[in-house]
């Protein structure tokens, strides 16, 4: 196995998790709409995702030499990996790269080092693509940090390490550390591992104040998690007082999920002459999503109508979105209390919850989840086959919020499969918030009548 720094590091991730609230200021009004940061929401994504999402988005790259030639590979063992390292990589199950992998590793791997920005969201391969390039970089023979990476928090450094350590298993001869809070040394520590996975403000402080290693000996570093990074305070700040004392031969990667404008600017103040990895944007289609409303007036007509739905349609698995925390939880109540295994995720539970009702419920243990918009975006459980709308999206004008609604929907028919959504609701959103959405997005959404058994059974013919 992998050396890690401390005996704290070597603790599973469950434990390290284990207890920790990341929303701390939970809100007394029950009508409030339920919100989680940036950090949470990629954390989640991670551990959702633990197979490599398709993407059919294209990818697009920008180089300052548009003449250089541009490689891509279709197996990793055209990289000509170190034979430990490459039995690790099939070791997680990557039996073939995905497409930022494809061309982005040879990129990453190639000598001389080459800096790279790139736009990737959880799930396409990034984190195993630059724990990889890491890896390949390492001199074992040399006893100091010559590899640091940087994330935004505690839990998503943790979730990088894990990647590292399955991957690097069979490298017997690479150790790592992580510079998180919790990990503390003895003044005049030399640290002598040759990875650092951490947080910027702990890795400052080792490097600046304790002096525990050299920046200046670095040869790769990574930035993962930009944009999350640029919504946590202090972190860019502390982000560029870092790559200022990096040597200029450096090899940098950064990488974030959006490529707006201040993500930009910070990517330029971090990395010099960079290969430019995006993805062109993918069209969102709900070409393969059935979409359905019933009209209720009230929640317990809601809940008849979901009972009637699930009574009669055969479905894998069901995501049900309520727009707060409260309708969610007396819902779960409800169906837990007639009978149904049903899952609540919501922005209040602690990350150790959050992780044990998403492996249920991505086992199967649960049939339904229950949720708020916590898991509208970025969330893939392939099994998912209807999404039910019990509170329609709104904004603080009670308009359609058409890009929440579709990050919703857009749960099912994943992975080019048919899906199914039920939107439930009141007669006075029909002529509004509804038909808002239809005209949004072209497309008629049809009147569904769950007291008709046969017209509802009709489902599992589409």
């Amino acid at each position: 196995m992998l050396g890690w720094g401390s005996k704290a590091a070597e603790q599973d991730v469950s434990k390290k998790l284990d207890g920790m609230n990341l929303h701390e200021t939970k809100s007394e009004s029950s009508e409030e709409e339920d919100k989680i940061t940036k950090a949470e929401k990629s954390l989640l994504q991670k551990i959702a995702r633990t197979k490599l999402v398709t993407s059919k988005a294209d990818i697009e790259v920008l180089r300052q030499d548009p003449f250089s030639p541009l490689h891509s590979i279709k197996s990793f063992d055209a990289l000509h990996l170190k034979p430990e390292l490459l039995k690790g990589v099939y070791e997680m199950g990557f039996n073939a790269p995905s497409k930022i992998q494809e061309t982005a590793l040879p990129i990453l791997l190639a000598d001389p080092p080459q800096n790279m920005i790139a736009q990737s969201q959880s799930g396409t391969g990034k984190t195993a693509a630059f724990v990889l390039a890491m890896l390949s970089r390492v001199d074992p023979s040399l006893n100091y940090p010559q590899v640091l990476c940087l994330s935004p928090t505690y839990e998503l450094a943790i979730q990088t390490g894990e990647v590292a350590a399955k991957m690097g298993q069979f490298c017997v001869d690479i150790r790592f550390r992580y510079a998180v809070r919790g990990e503390d040394l003895p003044r005049d520590t030399k640290i002598d591992e040759h990875i650092i996975i951490g947080t910027p403000g702990k890795v400052l402080d080792w490097a600046t104040k304790y002096k525990f290693f050299e920046l200046s000996k670095i040869t790769v570093f990574v930035l993962d998690e930009a944009d999350v990074m640029i919504a946590t305070q202090g972190h860019q700040d502390q982000s560029f007082r870092i790559r200022r004392f990096l040597p200029a031969k450096c090899q940098i990667m950064f990488f974030s999920a959006t490529y707006d404008e201040e993500v930009m600017q910070f990517a330029k103040g971090i990395v010099p002459n960079p290969v430019l990895i995006r993805l062109k944007r993918e069209e969102e289609s709900l070409d393969n999503i059935k979409q359905y409303y019933v009209i209720c007036e009230h929640k317990d007509e809601k809940y008849s109508a979901i009972t009637n739905i699930y009574g009669a349609v055969t479905v894998g698995q069901a995501m049900i979105f309520c727009q707060t925390r409260k309708t969610a939880a007396w819902l779960a109540e409800k169906m837990t209390r007639d009978g149904h295994a049903v899952a609540l995720l919501s922005g209040e539970l602690t990350v150790e919850q959050r992780i044990a009702v998403l492996d249920r419920f991505r086992e199967g243990k649960e049939k339904v989840l229950i949720t708020t918009n916590v898991l509208a975006r970025g969330i893939d459980i392939e099994q998912v086959t209807i999404v039910v709308n019990f509170d329609m999206p709104v904004d603080a004008q009670k308009r359609a919020d058409c890009e929440t609604y579709l990050h919703r929907i857009g749960r099912t028919g994943r992975f080019g499969k048919a899906g199914l959504a039920i939107n439930l609701v009141g007669s006075h959103e029909v002529s509004t918030v509804l038909k808002q959405i239809e005209d949004h997005f072209g497309k008629k959404i049809t009147l569904l009548d769950t007291d008709d058994t046969e017209e509802v059974e009709k489902l599992n013919q589409d």
